[in-house]
């Protein structure tokens, strides 16, 4: 009987092997410092954060929100006022 077949050795020979381990060991780190969830990360919502954002001590400008949505509803008013202007206009001096 023969002897069993030893592994051919890896592609590009054993530079690229120790390369190619390196860059799996990186993979590894990169993922085991990665947050496992959106929670962890900081985006779910933490009450040292999001309660911040509506208090009166937050800095920043303080608008009542009836005052963002009347200049919002304004704006949008004006945009139609614009196009139907410009509809008007395009068809008078078209003709």
């Amino acid at each position: 009987m023969s002897a069993p077949a030893a592994a051919p050795p890896p592609p590009g020979g054993p530079r690229s092997a120790v390369r190619r381990r390196a860059t799996q060991q990186h993979q590894q780190n990169v993922a085991s410092q990665r947050p496992s969830s959106t929670r962890a990360a900081g985006a779910g919502g933490s009450s040292s954060t999001m309660l911040k954002l509506y208090t009166d001590e937050a800095a920043g400008l303080i608008v009542d929100p009836m005052v963002v949505m009347v200049l919002s509803i304004g704006f949008i008013l004006s945009v139609v006022a614009l196009h139907i202007i410009a509809k008007i206009t395009n068809k008078l001096i078209g003709n």
